[in-house]
C-alpha cells in the first residue's frame, strides 16, 4: 500500500518575507479507508466538496426569459431611476448599477429597458404597466423569488442526497460530500472493501487515484499563479497521476454534478449559472467568480496557496473595515501573501491569543457547515414608505388594499407547497414621521380562498381602529403582515385546534383610542415601545438587549431586500460579538462547530486584541 500521492514541494513565495512548506500544510491529508467507509460526513472530512451556485444577472435573466428575448440583447432592471440588475451584455458598453436609467440609455442607445413589476390599487397580481408612480404604485419582486425557488427545487431534485442552503435569492450552497461519496465507491468498488494485507488496517491510507481528465469538467484554477516561477513539477497535467490525489477526484465529480445541475436549470428554465468548487464554503465562493457567466470553477487543495497569496485580504470577508486596516498598517501589507510571511506567534501578540482564527483563514480554513434552511416563514410583510404622506383615511384604504395584493399572492404561492399553511394574526402597522409607530392586529379568519378582499377587509377594520377619528394622520410608512404563520399537524380534527393558543396569549386587545385621539404614542405605548417594534424589520440581540432596526428607507423595499439587510445587520453585530469571544477564549472547542456561545466578559467591558476592531454596530 501506498499513500494516496506524494507531497507536493511548494516553492518558496518571494513576498514581504519568506514563506515555509508549512504556510499550507494540510493540503494532501493520509487519506484512509476508515475515511472513505465513514458515514460521518463532517466538516473536516478530508474528501469533502462543497459548491456555491450563484444565478447570472438573476433579475435581468428572469426578465429576459420572461419577455423571450435573445441572450445577447442587452438588457437592464429599474426601480423607479435607479437599475437593480444590469445583464452582461449591457455591462459590455460600461453600465453599471451605479447608473441611473437615462446615464444608462446614453451609454447603449438599444439599451432594453425593463421596470420591475408593481402593484397597484384594484389588480390582484402585480404587473408591468406603462403608468408607474412611487406615489400610487408598489415594487414587486414575486417573479424572481418564484423563479429562485423553481431553481432550488431542481437543485433538491438533482442531488437528493446533498445538502443545500439557500445563501440569498439568487446563490446557493451545496454540500455534495455524500453524493460524490456514493458515487466514488460505485466507481471504484475496490475502495469498498479493506484489503486483508492492509498494514494498518481501517488507517491504511488508499492506493494511488487514477488519473482524471479535467477538460470538460470547467475552469481549472491553476496550480500557479500567473508570472509565478515554478518547479517543472508544478505544471498542471491532465494525464500524469502524480498530481492527482483522491480529494481531486471528489473534486471531478462534485464537478461533473454541478455541471449536469446547471444544465438541467438551464433547459428548465432558461437561466445560467457561475459556480465555485472547493473543499469548503469560503473557497467555493470565492472561486466562483474566477471566470463569470456561464462557468464553473474548480480549487484543488494543491492550487489554494498560489490562488490566495495575491488576492488582497481586505476583500475577504471579515478582513476588511478596521482589522483590515490596522493589519494593513502594522505589517505594511496588502495581499493575503504578505500576511503569510506574519508568524502566528507575531500576530498573537498584536491581536490577541485567538489571531490563530485569521491566520486559518489566510490559509483557506474554513470549517462553517452547509445548512438547510426551512422554507416555511413565520411571518410575510408588505410595506410602503410613503413618498406622499398619507393624510386621509381614504388613502390609507387605498394602499392597505395594494399591500393586500402582495400579501394574497405571496401566501397562496406558499400554500401551494405546503396546503395546511395559515396565518394566525394580521397586523397593521403605521408611523407618523419619525414617531414611533403604532400598530394594531387581530386574529385572521381562516376561508378557504385567500382573496385580496378577506385580506383588505381585515386590514382596514384594523386601520379604521387604529385612525379613530384623527384629524392628524399624516402617515409616512404604513405595514400589513401576517404572523404566527404555521401548518396544522397531521391527523389535527378541526381548523379550531390550529388556532387554539395558550392562556396567557388570550389577553384583551387593549383599548380603543377615544374618538378625539391622534395618531401618536401614549405613555403606556412609549413603556412598551421595545415589545411592540416589528420582528421582522427589527432584532433584539439576546446578548446585550440591544434593540437594532432597519433604516425608514429601507422600510418600501421588498421582503426579500428586506430580510438580506436585516441579516446584514445581524451579521455585523454577530461579528462584534464573535471578536469578542475571540479574545476572551469562549469560542467553543469542539472541532467543526460553528455556533457562537455568549461571551463571558461583562457587558460593560471594553473589547481587547481583535474585537477591538469590530464596531458595534
Amino acid at each position: 500500500m501506498v499513500h494516496d500521492s506524494p507531497s507536493k514541494p511548494i516553492s518558496a513565495w518571494k513576498g514581504k518575507g519568506k514563506l515555509t512548506n508549512h504556510d499550507y500544510d494540510d493540503l494532501r491529508p493520509t487519506i484512509t479507508y476508515r475515511h472513505i467507509l465513514s458515514q460521518n460526513l463532517g466538516v473536516r472530512d478530508p474528501l469533502r466538496v462543497i459548491a456555491l451556485c450563484d444565478s447570472d444577472a438573476f433579475y435581468a435573466a428572469c426578465e429576459r426569459v420572461r419577455l423571450g428575448l435573445d441572450p445577447s440583447a442587452p438588457l437592464v432592471v429599474q426601480q423607479w431611476e435607479s437599475l437593480i440588475a444590469v445583464s452582461y451584455p449591457a455591462r459590455k458598453y460600461g453600465i453599471s448599477r451605479m447608473d441611473k436609467i437615462k446615464d444608462a440609455k446614453k451609454k447603449c442607445p438599444n439599451l432594453v429597458a425593463v421596470h420591475v413589476a408593481t402593484y397597484k390599487e384594484g389588480e390582484r397580481e402585480p404587473g408591468y404597466w406603462e403608468d408607474i408612480d412611487t406615489r400610487t404604485h408598489k415594487v414587486s419582486l414575486d417573479l424572481y423569488r418564484r423563479e429562485s425557488s423553481k431553481i432550488i427545487n431542481i437543485m433538491k431534485q438533482s442531488v437528493p442526497s446533498g445538502e443545500i442552503e439557500k445563501a440569498s435569492i439568487d446563490e446557493a450552497f451545496l454540500d455534495l460530500s455524500r453524493p460524490v461519496r456514493e458515487r466514488l465507491l460505485e466507481r471504484y468498488p475496490y475502495l469498498a472493501k479493506l484489503p486483508d494485507d492492509a498494514p494498518e488496517g481501517a488507517d491504511s491510507p488508499l492506493p494511488p487515484p487514477p488519473p482524471i481528465d479535467w477538460s470538460q469538467l470547467g475552469e481549472l484554477i491553476p496550480l500557479t499563479a500567473q508570472g509565478e516561477e515554478s518547479e517543472p513539477q508544478d505544471e498542471i497535467s491532465y494525464e500524469n497521476d502524480h498530481l492527482t490525489s483522491w480529494h481531486d477526484v471528489a473534486l471531478s465529480i462534485g464537478a461533473e454534478l454541478i455541471a449536469k445541475l446547471r444544465e438541467e436549470i438551464f433547459r428548465q428554465l432558461g437561466y445560467t449559472m457561475s459556480a465555485g468548487i472547493a473543499r469548503n464554503k469560503f473557497l467555493a465562493k470565492l472561486c466562483a467568480s474566477y471566470k463569470k457567466p456561464n462557468s464553473q470553477s474548480i480549487l484543488r487543495n494543491d492550487a489554494i496557496p498560489s490562488y490566495l497569496r495575491p488576492m488582497p485580504f481586505q476583500k475577504i470577508r471579515f478582513l476588511g473595515g478596521k482589522l483590515g486596516d490596522a493589519l494593513a498598517k502594522e505589517y505594511d501589507v496588502s495581499t493575503v501573501g504578505d500576511l503569510l510571511t506574519v508568524s502566528l506567534d507575531e500576530m498573537q501578540n498584536k491581536f490577541g491569543e485567538n489571531a490563530v482564527w485569521v491566520y486559518e483563514l489566510l490559509r483557506g480554513i474554513d470549517a462553517s457547515e452547509v445548512k438547510e434552511r426551512t422554507a416555511l416563514f413565520k411571518s410575510m410583510l408588505a410595506s410602503k414608505n410613503l413618498p406622499k404622506p398619507i393624510t386621509t383615511l381614504d388613502d390609507g384604504q387605498h394602499w392597505i388594499r395594494v399591500l393586500a395584493a402582495e400579501l394574497a399572492l405571496r401566501l397562496n404561492d406558499a400554500r401551494e407547497e405546503v396546503p395546511t399553511l395559515w396565518p394566525k394574526t394580521i397586523v397593521l402597522h403605521a408611523r407618523k414621521g419619525y414617531e414611533t409607530s403604532r400598530s394594531k392586529q387581530a386574529a385572521f379568519p381562516f376561508t378557504k380562498d385567500v382573496s385580496v378582499d378577506v385580506i383588505a377587509s381585515a386590514g382596514n377594520k384594523l386601520w379604521k381602529e387604529l385612525m379613530g377619528n384623527a384629524t392628524n394622520v399624516n402617515v409616512t410608512i404604513v405595514q400589513l403582515a401576517f404572523t404566527g404563520i404555521e401548518t396544522s399537524e397531521t391527523g389535527q380534527q378541526s381548523i379550531d385546534a390550529f388556532f387554539k393558543t395558550k392562556d396567557v396569549q388570550r389577553q384583551p386587545l387593549k383599548r380603543a383610542r377615544d374618538n378625539n385621539e391622534e395618531l401618536s404614542p401614549t405613555r403606556s405605548d412609549s413603556d412598551n415601545r421595545e415589545k411592540k417594534e416589528r420582528s421582522w424589520t427589527s432584532f433584539v440581540c439576546d446578548r446585550c438587549q440591544t434593540r437594532f432596526a432597519l433604516r425608514d428607507d429601507q422600510l418600501d423595499w421588498s421582503d426579500d431586500e428586506q430580510s438580506r439587510a436585516l441579516a446584514t445587520l445581524q451579521q455585523e453585530h454577530q461579528d462584534f460579538h464573535f471578536a469578542q469571544d475571540l479574545e476572551n477564549g469562549s469560542l467553543p472547542q469542539k472541532t467543526g462547530s460553528s455556533s457562537r456561545p455568549a461571551s463571558k466578559r461583562g457587558r460593560g467591558a471594553e473589547p481587547r486584541g481583535i474585537a477591538k476592531f469590530f464596531g458595534k454596530k
